[in-house]
């Protein structure tokens, strides 16, 4: 372990680094392979659409000069785009900023924050630097239990943070069991809904932010820009909530924190949304043809509302995950737990099919 200088908080001389999917060169130099592909991190397939790239390409903007600090013209944008107000939008370095800008807002030490648990990675890492009481319900049938979140909701919670689609399981609940949920929760407890996937979900579930946000003050919306629109590595994601808590969300933004590519290339997106949605829909009949075929196969798949599948497979993991990766597929395995796989395009998908064929199922 490498020695640190100083001496830094006691949360953060603990705390684990987050691991990031493997890169499929990485994954060619340890296996001595060629021609494998990343499905570890839920990038699209594609990069951004032709109109964007255009955008992008003939910006004007000098890289010399800071962007727009508050991005005023892509919140406008947004709002306009998802139906509320533009000072019920803020933006971020992708929903995980947003995700620490609320930590930072509202967990002081001993403070609970209660999520489900398995879910996403960065929630247990933002709770421990800032000293707070992870409180982890259950999943049932590898999704979130509402009911039980709630049962665990006591005096010294202060956040409640709900992936939907849940990452890494891909299942999701509805709008209405949201407003159920809600209703059962304190106002004064900021409730954080992370729809990173949203875009691939079945719109029968119901769209939280119509639906809920007029309701409920205390709820925030996240969504990124880096999956369906396939701008993951220019960092960009938004939260919409009430005004007031959009205010209290932006006392803690790191300055400048959404640089103007970034900008630009969201504001493109959010004009050419039928053509991402038309994009989202071969990923969609994707998934649909993968979960089929690996329960026709044999393997336990729960039902995806994502871009990825889960494959549930505990201490057989990392045995599955190394027979994939030695045949040019990188996952992102959960040791213990479970396997996560990107859904890429038909040929990228055929051939993990192939290869979980021929290995014996759950």
């Amino acid at each position: 372990m490498t020695s640190m200088i100083g001496r830094p908080r006691a949360s953060v001389a603990e705390l684990p680094a987050y691991k990031p999917g493997k890169a499929a060169t990485e994954a060619e130099q340890e296996h001595g392979i060629a021609n494998a592909i990343k499905l570890a991190s839920n990038e699209g397939p594609w990069g951004p659409l032709p109109s964007v790239q255009e955008a992008l390409a003939t910006n004007s903007l000098a890289i010399n000069r800071y962007a727009d600090p508050r991005a005023a013209d892509l919140r406008a944008a947004i709002g306009q785009w998802v139906g509320v107000e533009a000072n019920q939008v803020t933006v971020g370095c992708g929903s995980v900023g947003l995700i620490q800008q609320l930590f930072l807002t509202y967990v002081d030490p001993g403070d609970e924050v209660l999520y489900p648990w398995i879910s996403f990675e960065v929630y247990p890492m933002f709770t421990q630097l800032m000293a707070g009481v992870a409180i982890n319900p259950e999943l049932s049938d590898h999704a979130v239990n509402l009911d039980a979140v709630v049962a665990a909701v006591s005096k010294k919670t202060k956040l409640i943070i709900l992936a939907n689609p849940n990452n890494p399981t891909g299942t999701a609940f509805s709008v209405r069991a949201m407003a159920k949920f809600l209703g059962s929760v304190p106002s004064d407890i900021v409730v954080v809904l992370d729809e990173a996937y949203h875009e691939f979900m079945d719109p029968a579930l119901g769209d939280s932010i119509p639906e809920l946000l007029a309701q409920f003050d205390n709820l925030v919306v996240l969504r990124t820009f880096s999956k369906a629109q396939g701008l993951a590595a220019l960092r960009i994601g938004y939260a919409v909530a009430s005004a007031a808590l959009v205010a209290t969300i932006d006392r803690t933004a790191l300055p400048f924190a959404v640089n103007g590519q970034a900008q630009v290339a969201a504001l493109g997106s959010v004009a050419a949304h039928d053509e991402v949605m038309e994009r989202v829909q071969i990923i969609r009949n994707e998934r649909d043809r993968m979960v089929a075929t690996l329960r026709q196969q044999g393997w336990t798949v729960p039902a995806s509302e994502a871009n990825f599948v889960y494959l549930p497979l505990a201490e057989r993991t990392t045995p599955v995950h190394l027979e994939l990766e030695k045949a040019g597929l990188v996952t992102r395995p959960f040791p213990g737990v479970g396997l996560r796989i990107t859904v890429s395009q038909p040929e990228d998908n055929d051939r993990v099919l192939a290869v979980l064929d021929g290995i014996e199922p759950d």
